[in-house]
């Protein structure tokens, strides 16, 4: 049976992965990275949707950023593995929401990204890629672990569009709240 490629709010979980300080300081774009992650998390909520977020090895590395941190209601998952489907509460967590598809976001692209959406595909997650909402330190990783998982079955897509695919219609009664935080988004 094929699975539907398109997202709903009801069928849906954002992953947050590793966006720590230290991590974020070697991104060549971190501010961008802050700010899409930011606005997915901010629709997330608005329309309910899950939120999952881990952190690497947060010993070393630190915590998640804190204007993430502050929209991530539920606890934040550490880990050692690189991969977020490893030993820990984050695929318990995931499987107790029952729902078929997941959104990541995070970094890096092609290590705890790439891993993750791996495992997840291997799992029969279908797993959306939000382009603009991952990152690596160098463009020639982040573009080659795009291209590997989209050969592997994710889909890549944007942030805005995710979260126009999770309000469907402009009736809504978020759709309103959306359009403002796209807007502040393009400041």
């Amino acid at each position: 049976m094929k699975k539907n490629p398109r997202i709903t709010s009801k069928d849906s979980v954002l992953l947050v992965i590793d966006v720590q300080d230290k991590l974020l300081a070697a991104m060549p774009k971190a501010s961008d990275l802050l700010r899409d992650v930011g606005f997915l998390l901010d629709v997330a909520r608005l329309l309910e949707v899950p939120i999952l977020a881990t952190e690497q090895y947060p010993q070393g590395l630190g915590a998640t950023h804190p204007t993430l941190a502050v929209r991530i209601a539920s606890p934040i998952s550490a880990k050692t593995q690189f991969s977020c489907c490893g030993p820990g509460e984050f695929l318990p967590t995931l499987n107790h929401f029952g729902r078929p598809k997941v959104i990541v976001t995070g970094m890096e692209s092609h290590v705890c990204v790439l891993q993750t959406v791996l495992d997840l595909i291997d799992r029969d997650y279908l797993v959306f890629i939000p382009v603009d909402g991952v990152q690596s330190r160098f463009s020639l990783d982040h573009e080659v672990a795009l291209r590997r998982l989209e050969s592997a079955g994710a889909i890549l897509t944007s942030v805005e569009t995710t979260a126009f695919e999770w309000l469907e219609d402009a009736k809504h009664p978020q759709f309103k709240a959306v359009s403002k935080l796209v807007r502040e988004r393009m400041k």
